[in-house]
Order: C-alpha cells, then sequence, then structure tokens
C-alpha cells in the first residue's frame, strides 16, 4: 500500500486547520469578550468555551500521537501540556489574546507534524489510554482522522454560533483551499 496519499491527505488536513481557525478567531475578534462567553445553548456553552474545547481535544491527541515511539521537534511536552485532571470541558484559556496566541502555536505545530511525519506513520499500531483510563489499540490512521474531523465539528459549531452573533466567518470549505 502507498501510504504517501495517507500523509499529504494529513498535510491537506494541517493546512486547513490552520486557514480555518485564522478565519475562526478572525470572526471572534469582531464580539466583545462578553459576546464571546456568552452561554449560546451549545454543548460547551459559548464560542470561548468550544474554541478551548478544541484546544484541550488537540493537545491531548497531540501528546498520545508524539507518544507512540516517534520523535515529533514540533510536538514538545512544554507545547502540549494540560493542567493536572484537565478533561473536555476544561477552560484551558479564560483570556482572548492568550487562547489565540496558543492556537496560532499549535496550528503551526500540527503542519510541522504532519509535514514531518514518516509515510508508515499512519499504519503503525497506536497504543494510549483514553481520558477514563481505558487502554486503546488501533491503527494510527483513525486517530489521525479522528483528530481532524474532531476540529472541523466543533469549528463547525463555533461557525453557526458566530453567526447567531451577527458575524459571518466568510468561506470556511475545505475545497477553497484547493
Amino acid at each position: 500500500m502507498d501510504t504517501s496519499t495517507f500523509v499529504d491527505n494529513y498535510r491537506l488536513l494541517a493546512r486547513y486547520n490552520r486557514w480555518f481557525n485564522q478565519h475562526v478567531y478572525d470572526a471572534g475578534e469582531q464580539l466583545t469578550d462578553e459576546e464571546r462567553k456568552r452561554d449560546r445553548g451549545a454543548f460547551f456553552g459559548s464560542i470561548h468555551n468550544t474554541l478551548n474545547h478544541v484546544m484541550w481535544g488537540d493537545q491531548a491527541w497531540l501528546k498520545r500521537f508524539a507518544a507512540q515511539g516517534v520523535t515529533f521537534e514540533a510536538l514538545p511536552d512544554s507545547l502540549l501540556a494540560l493542567p493536572a485532571g484537565a478533561l473536555h470541558g476544561t477552560v484551558l484559556f479564560e483570556d482572548w489574546a492568550a487562547l489565540r496566541a496558543q492556537r496560532e502555536r499549535l496550528d503551526v505545530a500540527i503542519e510541522d507534524f504532519a509535514n514531518r511525519m514518516p509515510p508508515d506513520y499512519p499504519l503503525r499500531t497506536m497504543r494510549y489510554a483514553n481520558t477514563r483510563g481505558v487502554q486503546r489499540e488501533h491503527p494510527a490512521w483513525q486517530a489521525l482522522t479522528h483528530f481532524f474531523n474532531h476540529q472541523t465539528h466543533h469549528r463547525g459549531q463555533v461557525t453557526a454560533l458566530l453567526m447567531q452573533a451577527g458575524v459571518d466567518p466568510g468561506t470556511t470549505d475545505l475545497i477553497a483551499i484547493i
């Protein structure tokens, strides 16, 4: 099997992740902090909390990817550190500027991670414990696909919340960057 298609796909998704996040955060800048943090009835309540959840998920998954026996210089522990006991609803950054700055650092790292991914990495067996401590084992491509899908799913929620707040995030379709 030619694994270059797998890796090329994840490189595209990493580029899309960064591009989409720039649109979302630029749109978020049009709102006050109070508006970004207003509970709008979404699963994580607000735009701010939903973006914190995406950050938490990205850091948790990147730590798992980095622990699979491949050294990824793009994924240092200092970038991926989560507070002890952090779970899916943990607000990592109360401050919008700090949240955005971490998002930008993380997006650069995600692209670098994808660009340096060994061709066989998606087919390797990934082993880790989930947030409940349950041991998991499956091909890395399944986790990589989940990682990028999770981001897109929740950013889609954020774009709906932005529209409800009167802010149009613009075009966010993957095909727009191809």
